[in-house]
This record gives structure tokens, C-alpha cells and sequence, in this order.
């Protein structure tokens, strides 16, 4: 059985890949220590200054002890260097400290976690996504080993319908092998070939489609639909700041929306000048009859104090709000509660 490092850094913009990696690094912990030896830390407890206190605080735990951190592309380098690279540096004896970093564009784990998982001996995993122009190719090449034969057509609506998440892309690839593993095609050399037509018929909706879904539910105040929506996006590797952008420019719209009616302008005419589909147009329209437009500004207003929170808080800590110590998917699940008035 493979024996674990005392330090691993896995980073990456390919969130699914990460959170499998977590998954399989955890159970590997348990079946190696037992469960009662992997802790997992969260809130104060995930940051440098938290972590480096977990390392040298006494355990009465016998044999493998491992420590899963996430969130630490938002750690700042100075608060790593300061608190978690001396830490690091003296790594107690059969510890092993987890590290994962779901990175985005501006959210990246600090040059100083690298360096010092590298001087504990650890070892740093890079999960990077596929540049978007050599997504047909990854495809292609992914459905061979799974008996398929697409053409790079049917690649590019399977990327169309889905989006361009590379875990989210595999999940359709097998669902689509499973729900044709008794297709007569099978024995072809080549694997079963799979048409534009199939992929738009078979592939599940994009997740961007789905992002909108969630947003025109938190518009509608659907919390049930809301919760249901952002819950199988985040299962899609998506988080609550990637999908922030498309759930404020909805109540952007809705409040835009509100203020028009409150004026008395037709909902005819609100909806000819929105760019979308007439009936989805109308059923926004209808949605935001409906909705207090108190509740959208101040949706609108939490989102922004969500990002701030989803990046460790005010510098301040006095300034802080409750939230910024809660773990990244409970701050998700309460803001999407919080806007779609449950």
C-alpha cells in the first residue's frame, strides 16, 4: 500500500479533479490510520496561523496523523511565511498535512506554500485544466477509452451542452457509454460511433444554463429549487464565486426590472428590450412582479460581502462578519438561502 508523504499541495483550476484527489487522499488516511486520525480543519482552524498550531499542538493519537486544510489559494504570503513555513519546517513525525487550493484566476495558493510543502519533503500536484481550444482533442481521446467514437463535430455540441469543465465533460462521456453499452455498435471496430444528434439528445444541459436556472430561482425566491440548483452545480466542480458574476447580473436585471414596473411601464415592452428568449423574458418579468425588491438589493449586496468573506475577511479582524469563519460551502449554502428569502 503506498505510504504517505508529510506534505502535498494540490492546486489547480480543474475543481472535480481536486475534490477527487481529496476524496481519495482522505480514505487513504482512514484505511491506513483509521479514521479517528484524519482531522479536517475549518474556519480559524484554516489559515497559516491556525494550521501551524495544529502541527505543534500535543496528540495523544496513535500512528499516521493527517491534516486536510482547503481553501488555501486564499492564503496570503506573508501570513505563510510569518506563521506556517517555520511550522513546516519542523514537521512532527508521522504527520501529514493535506493542502488543497481550488484555484481561479486572482485566487492562487502563495509561491510560499509551494516552497515550503517542496522542503518538508512533500509533493506538489498541479491540476490544470485544458486550454479551451484543445478541449475537442481531450474529448475525442477521453471517449476512445471508453469505447466511443466521436468525430470532432459531436466533440464540440458535447462541449456546447455541457460546458467546458473537464470532469463534468468525463461524467457525460461515461453516462453516454453506459446508456449505450448494449447498443448493437459495440463490437465495430473503433468503438461506437455517437452523433451530433445523440450528444444534443444524451449530454446533459451546460452548467452555465444550470448557473441561470439558479439564478432565476433566487430571483423568484425558490429557496427548495435554489438549494437544489447550486447543490448540483457545486457536484459539477463549479463554485459560489465563479458563479457569482451570472447570479448578480440576474438582479442587476431584476431590480432594473422592478424599478420599470413600479413605473408602470407594460411588461410587453420591459420584455422587447431584454436579451433572451420571450419566454424566459416573461417569466422573469413574472418572477419579479412577484418578488420584493428589497430582498434583490439586498441579495445583490450580500453577494458582495460574500466575496469578501470567500477570501478569508476583512484584514481587520474586529470588522469581520461570522461568516468569513465558516467553511466555503456553508457560506455558499447560506448566501443562496439568504438571497432567495428562506
Amino acid at each position: 500500500m503506498a505510504s504517505l508523504k508529510p506534505a502535498y499541495l494540490i492546486h489547480g483550476e480543474d475543481h472535480g479533479a481536486i475534490a477527487e484527489r481529496r476524496a481519495n487522499l482522505k480514505a487513504l488516511a482512514e484505511r491506513q490510520g483509521g479514521a479517528g486520525d484524519v482531522e479536517v480543519l475549518t474556519g480559524d482552524a484554516a489559515t497559516p496561523e491556525g494550521v501551524a498550531g495544529a502541527l505543534n499542538a500535543l496528540t495523544f493519537a496513535l500512528g499516521q496523523r493527517v491534516l486536510i486544510v482547503e481553501g488555501v489559494e486564499r492564503w496570503r504570503q506573508a501570513d505563510v511565511e510569518k506563521h506556517l513555513t517555520p511550522a513546516m519546517a519542523a514537521m512532527p513525525p508521522d504527520t501529514t498535512l493535506a493542502l488543497f487550493a481550488r484555484e481561479e484566476a486572482k485566487a492562487k495558493a502563495p509561491a510560499a506554500l509551494h516552497a515550503a510543502v517542496k522542503a518538508a519533503g512533500g509533493q506538489v500536484v498541479e491540476h490544470a485544466t485544458v486550454k479551451p481550444w484543445e478541449l475537442p482533442r481531450w474529448v475525442r481521446a477521453e471517449a476512445h477509452k471508453l469505447g466511443l467514437q466521436l468525430d470532432v463535430a459531436a466533440a464540440k455540441a458535447l462541449i456546447a451542452q455541457v460546458g467546458e469543465r473537464q470532469q463534468r465533460l468525463l461524467r457525460e462521456l461515461e453516462k453516454i457509454a453506459l446508456e449505450l453499452e448494449d447498443d448493437a455498435a459495440k463490437g465495430r471496430e473503433g468503438g461506437i460511433a455517437v452523433s451530433v444528434e445523440e450528444i444534443e439528445e444524451r449530454a446533459a444541459r451546460s452548467a452555465q444554463r444550470r448557473a441561470f436556472t439558479l439564478a432565476d430561482a433566487l430571483v423568484g425566491g425558490d429557496v427548495k429549487t435554489s438549494l437544489r440548483a447550486y447543490l448540483t452545480l457545486e457536484g459539477q466542480g463549479e463554485r459560489l464565486p465563479s458563479l457569482s458574476w451570472q447570479i448578480a447580473a440576474r438582479l442587476r436585471d431584476a431590480i432594473a426590472i422592478s424599478g420599470r414596473l413600479a413605473n408602470g411601464e407594460p411588461p410587453r415592452e420591459i420584455a422587447r428590450s431584454l436579451r433572451m428568449p420571450a419566454k424566459a423574458a416573461e417569466r422573469l418579468i413574472a418572477d419579479v412582479s412577484r418578488a420584493d425588491s428589497q430582498r434583490l438589493a439586498d441579495g445583490l449586496a450580500t453577494l458582495a460581502d460574500v466575496e469578501l468573506d470567500l477570501r478569508g475577511g476583512s484584514r481587520v479582524t474586529s470588522a469581520r462578519r461570522p461568516a468569513a469563519a465558516l467553511s466555503e460551502r456553508t457560506v455558499a449554502v447560506l448566501t443562496v438561502r439568504s438571497i432567495a428569502g428562506g
